[in-house]
């Protein structure tokens, strides 16, 4: 079998060819160390046993387990024997661009984007997928596998779509799960989402983001936490928090200017909420990481410096 085209420089994972996402099968025996990352992961348990460290403390892990993190969610496995993984991973690149339509479906929002972003999950989702889906699931992620030996270019569409059903499949277990209904987002929300996205550093408040989509403050609030879990500037703080720790590790900044990068120049603040997001200060989370985390590059293969 031909190698993945996947390559390691500095100890980052990246694409050698502009592959768009990537699905790998490993076998893990005793530690993996802790380590983060800065695209979006997905673990699924095909076998072995083991257990998964993050912030929520250590989870034995059972066949069918599926562990999604955002970017900058820091993890680890321990006393693994046998632990059978696939893993796939795609860009938030791709995530905002050939996905951007996810937001909008009530389950496949809902699974990317809501959920992980979550004052309670902190970056991470978990969930099961029982005997059938997973077998589906793996259907795809073999697919998905043997697509990254192929060109981008005439692939492109196979490699999206695979990648979208084995998304599917875990976005209908994820619903299943939930007491509440799923329902699509309301084009205010996904609006707004885009705006506190793209504006990242602007001093946002309330009145000025509801005044931008021609709404009431409270209209707006009660229409994005019914559709997202949470108001909007706590989910400002969310995608704020993720792109720092993204900066910690990638770019040579000071904390200081990242904190002022994301839109928090009061440096007490940006280290309460880093901490209360990743429960390591932003100083210890770049030294604990900085030469231990994983980066991709999709668009252009070309490794990312940490």
């Amino acid at each position: 079998m031909e190698e993945p085209p996947v390559g390691t420089a500095k100890g980052l994972l990246y694409f050698t060819d502009g592959s768009l996402a990537y699905a790998g099968h490993y076998i893990h025996e005793g530690h993996h160390p802790v380590h983060t990352h800065s695209f979006m992961e997905i673990a699924v348990v095909t076998g072995g046993q083991g257990t998964h460290r993050s912030l929520d403390g250590r989870r034995k892990l059972q066949v069918g387990e599926v562990i999604l993190l955002r970017p900058g969610v820091w993890h680890g496995y321990e006393d693994c024997e046998s632990l059978d993984l696939y893993n796939c991973c795609f860009s938030t690149e791709l995530l905002h661009r050939e996905l951007a339509w996810t937001r909008e479906d009530p389950l496949l929002g809902y699974l990317l984007w809501t959920a992980p972003n979550s004052m309670q999950r902190r970056g991470m989702l978990v969930t099961r997928l029982d005997a059938q889906a997973l077998k589906a699931s793996v259907v795809h992620l073999d697919a998905l596998d043997r697509l990254g030996r192929q060109s981008v270019d005439r692939h492109r569409g196979d490699i999206i779509g695979r990648l979208t059903l084995f998304l599917s499949h875990l976005a209908r277990a994820v619903a299943e799960q939930r007491a509440s209904g799923s329902r699509p987002a309301h084009p205010a929300v996904v609006e707004a989402m885009r705006l506190l996205e793209a504006r990242l550093a602007h001093r946002w408040t309330l009145t000025e983001l509801a005044d931008e989509l021609h709404l009431s403050p409270r209209y707006l609030v009660r229409i994005f936490k019914t559709t997202t879990g949470l108001p909007p500037m706590a989910y400002l703080a969310q995608h704020r928090v993720e792109t720092a720790a993204s900066l910690l590790l990638h770019t040579d900044q000071s904390v200081t200017q990242i904190g002022q990068a994301v839109g928090w120049a009061d440096q007490n603040y940006f280290a309460r909420r880093f901490r209360a997001h990743y429960g390591l200060s932003a100083t210890t989370y770049r030294q604990r990481f900085t030469h231990n985390a994983v980066g991709l590059r999709p668009s252009t293969g070309v490794p990312v410096r940490a």
